[in-house]
C-alpha cells in the first residue's frame, strides 16, 4: 500500500442530516488522500437503539422509537438527487432493524442487541455514501464486518489485528484503488460472522484499527470541535485548541476524560506510527490538532482533563504492617471482577485507589461484589462524590517548579490521592465533584493565561 492513504472518521453530530453530511463529503471529496470514510450512526439513532436493546417496553413504545429513527433517515432520504437506488436498500436496513426491536429476546441475548446496535452506523454509511456520490467522486459502501474481526464478547469487541491486517488488504485495499470507500465504525463480526460492537467510542477506534491494517499515513478524526482543547471549553471559554500533540500526551488525556479522544484510538497509530488529525466539520478552516509521535515543543504543562463520578476505595488491616502479600490478594480481587485501577496510594497500614464509575449498573454491581469480596480480608471504605482533575504535560518529574505551581494555584481547595511522579506525563488528584469545575478554571489561569 501507498502510505499517502488517508482515513477519515465523521462522529454522530458530523452525518447528523443532509446538510452537515454535505460539510463532510466535501472535505473528502477535497483530499485525494482520502480513500476511506468510517462513519458513526446519525446522531440521536444510536440512543433510539441502546433503548431499543436495553429497556422494557411496550409495544407501542418500541414502535414509537423505531418510528424516530425512520424519521431521521427518511429526513436525509428525501433529500437526495437519486434516491431511487437507495431506497430499497434504507428500507431494508428498517425492516431488519424492527424485526430485531421487536424480538422476544432482545433484551435477553447480547447478539441481538450487537446486531441492533449496528444498523445506525449501516444505515448511515448508506446514505453517506449517495451524499458524497452527488459531489461527483465514485463511492462504494463497504460492509467493514468483512475485515473487522473480533472475538466474540458482545458488547465491547476485541479486535484481532492480524485477521484484521489480513482481511483489509484482501478485501479493502483492491477496492480503494476504483472509488472512495464509506464504511461503519463501532462494528464488527467474530469468526463465525456473528455482528459484534467494539463498545464506547468505537468508531474512532474502527479508523485507527483499518489505518493500521493498511499502512495509513493519517487518520482524521472529524468532530463537532476544532481540535483537542487546553480543557473543556464547556468549563472555562479561556480554553483553546493545541496545534499539536504527542501520542504519550493524547493518551494520557483520552484516559483521564478528554471526551474528544477515545483512548484506544492511539494504540493503533503509535503501533504503526500514523498521525492522528482532530478538526471540526462544521468548520474545517479553522485547523485542528494533530497528534504525532515527537512535537516540536513540549511544554511542562499541556492540558488539563476532569473525569466525573469517581470511586475511592480505601482498603485498611493491621495485618499489612510488614506483611506480604497483602497487596496481591487486594488486586487479585480486583482483577477477577475485570474492574480498572486507575491511583494507588499506600501507607503503612492502609492503600486506597480509584476506580472509575461509569453510571452503568454492571459496573455498580460489580462493585458491590468486589467489594464484599475485599471485606472477608480487610475493612474497607468506599467514598463516592468525586472527580478526578489530571494535568498533562512533559518531563513533569524532573521540571523544577512543576509542581508547586500545580498545588499552589488550587490550594483553597481539599485534595485527595495526589499521583504524582509515575510518569512525566501526569499529576492526578480526586476534589469534591462540587469544586471540580472551580479547581479546572482555576488551574487554567495559572497555567494557561
Amino acid at each position: 500500500m501507498t502510505n499517502a492513504l488517508s482515513i477519515a472518521k465523521f462522529g454522530g453530530t458530523s452525518v447528523a442530516n443532509y446538510e452537515v453530511m454535505q460539510n463532510c463529503a466535501r472535505i473528502v471529496a477535497g483530499n485525494d488522500k482520502t480513500r476511506i470514510v468510517v462513519v458513526s450512526a446519525s446522531a440521536g439513532v444510536t440512543n433510539h437503539l441502546v433503548s431499543l436493546a436495553h429497556t422494557p417496553m411496550t409495544q407501542q413504545q418500541i414502535e414509537e422509537t423505531c418510528q424516530a429513527i425512520v424519521d431521521i433517515e427518511h429526513a436525509i432520504l428525501n433529500k437526495l438527487d437519486d434516491k431511487a437506488d437507495v431506497e430499497p436498500k434504507l428500507n431494508d436496513l428498517l425492516e431488519e432493524m424492527r424485526s430485531l426491536a421487536f424480538h422476544e429476546e432482545i433484551l435477553h441475548r447480547d447478539d441481538l442487541k450487537d446486531q441492533l446496535l449496528s444498523m445506525g452506523e449501516r444505515m448511515s454509511s448508506l446514505m453517506f455514501s449517495s451524499v458524497l456520490a452527488e459531489q461527483g467522486v465514485k463511492t462504494m459502501n463497504f460492509d467493514v464486518r468483512k475485515v473487522l474481526r473480533t472475538d466474540s464478547e458482545f458488547g465491547e469487541g476485541a479486535p484481532q489485528i492480524e485477521e484484521i491486517e489480513k482481511l483489509a488488504k484482501q478485501l479493502l485495499a483492491p477496492e480503494i484503488k476504483e472509488a472512495i470507500v464509506v464504511t461503519q465504525g463501532f462494528v464488527g463480526a467474530d469468526e463465525e460472522g456473528r455482528t459484534t460492537t467494539l463498545g464506547r467510542g468505537g468508531s474512532d477506534f474502527t479508523a485507527a484499527l483499518l489505518a493500521e491494517a493498511l499502512d495509513a499515513e493519517a487518520c482524521e478524526i472529524w468532530t463537532d470541535v476544532t481540535g483537542v482543547y487546553t480543557t473543556d471549553p464547556r468549563i472555562t471559554p479561556a480554553a483553546h485548541p493545541l496545534p499539536e500533540l504527542s501520542f504519550e500526551e493524547a493518551a494520557e488525556m483520552a484516559t483521564f476524560g478528554a471526551k474528544v479522544l477515545h483512548p484506544a484510538t492511539m494504540e493503533p497509530a503509535l503501533r504503526k506510527d500514523i498521525k492522528v488529525f482532530v478538526g471540526s466539520s462544521k468548520e474545517p478552516e479553522k485547523g485542528g490538532t494533530w497528534i504525532v509521535r515527537n512535537c516540536e515543543h513540549e511544554p511542562p504543562y499541556r492540558a488539563i482533563t476532569r473525569r466525573k463520578e469517581q470511586v475511592m476505595v480505601t482498603v485498611k488491616t493491621p495485618k499489612m504492617m510488614y506483611a506480604q502479600g497483602f497487596l496481591q490478594q487486594v488486586f487479585a480481587i480486583i482483577a477477577k471482577h475485570k474492574l480498572s485501577v486507575d491511583l494507588v496510594t499506600t501507607s503503612e497500614i492502609s492503600v486506597s485507589f480509584t476506580l472509575d464509575n461509569p453510571a452503568n449498573s454492571v459496573a455498580q454491581r460489580l462493585n458491590k461484589e468486589t467489594i464484599a469480596e475485599l471485606e472477608t480480608i480487610c475493612d474497607v471504605k468506599v467514598e463516592k462524590g468525586y472527580d478526578l482533575v489530571t494535568v498533562v504535560g512533559n518531563n513533569m518529574q524532573t521540571a523544577i517548579g512543576v509542581s508547586s505551581k500545580i498545588l499552589s494555584a488550587v490550594s483553597d481547595f481539599n485534595l485527595r490521592m495526589i499521583c504524582f511522579g509515575a510518569n512525566p506525563h501526569n499529576l492526578s488528584f480526586l476534589v469534591n465533584e462540587t469544586d471540580s469545575d472551580d479547581v479546572v478554571r482555576k488551574l487554567h489561569s495559572a497555567l494557561f493565561e
